[in-house]
């Protein structure tokens, strides 16, 4: 099985980028997939945030093909590959639950994300390896709660806008403990950043000053702890 993982994780890697052209694209949740309509999700980031999945999905191909070429049986890089294969193999088919089931959608990038933080804290100290995988636990850890606050105020459970802050203040959480124990994955705080930034416009135009102060709250965060963390006596 070891010396299958570094090609299944490139087909994986190949296969989620192109499910998006197979499926038709996921343009996000639409209000009408839930009992409770919203007009709004303060959760969700400006549409062009989403963009960076482009630059997630070549740099997973590119780390792929480059560590089945030069580090297919390599010991430093194994233990990612299980967990990154498990979160790639639900992303291949993600797109399709969120066009048919928004709350299955939600379970799958749950588990994608967490299968992805799990790889970037396996993962080599390599750039080639830590840099796209962490991007990609970082963005889909906010494309988690993103979900989540659609769900939990889709079905009446809150607010949006409470949803919003609870799930900004969980990715706050998760985040910091994340960057505390890999301080030098600045593509994870990177990943996380862009999506508070994207919250962050996305929420200007409605003045939403709670949503607002605790996404940029979550910006200083993910900036602050890797340098506090480097900075504490060993």
């Amino acid at each position: 099985m070891s010396r299958a993982l570094a090609p299944l994780v490139l087909l994986l890697a190949l296969g989620f980028a192109l499910s998006p052209t197979v499926t038709g694209g996921f343009p996000g949740f639409s209000p009408t997939q839930f009992p409770v309509v919203q007009s709004f999700w303060p959760v969700q980031p400006v549409g062009w945030a989403f963009s960076i999945w482009g630059v997630i999905f070549l740099l997973l191909i590119a780390s792929a093909a480059y560590g089945l070429w030069r580090h297919r049986l390599d010991p430093a890089w194994q233990p990612m590959r299980a967990p990154l294969a498990v979160s790639l193999g639900l992303g291949m088919f993600w797109v399709v639950a969120a066009q048919w089931q928004p709350v299955l959608a939600t379970v799958m990038i749950i588990f994608m994300a967490a299968a992805a933080t799990e790889a970037l804290l396996r993962a080599p100290r390599e750039l080639a390896a830590r840099v796209p995988v962490g991007l990609y636990a970082g963005w889909l850890t906010a494309a988690a709660g993103v979900a989540m606050g659609a769900s939990l105020s889709g079905y009446g459970v809150m607010s949006a806008q409470a949803a919003a802050l609870v799930l900004l203040a969980l990715l706050f959480g998760i985040a910091g403990f994340v960057l505390w124990l890999r301080p030098g994955a600045y593509a994870y705080a990177f990943g996380v950043g862009w999506a508070y930034m994207g919250v962050i416009v996305a929420n200007l135009e409605v003045s939403n000053t709670p949503v607002i102060a605790l996404a940029a709250a979550g910006i200083v965060l993910v900036v602050a702890v890797p340098l506090l963390r480097r900075a504490r006596p060993a």
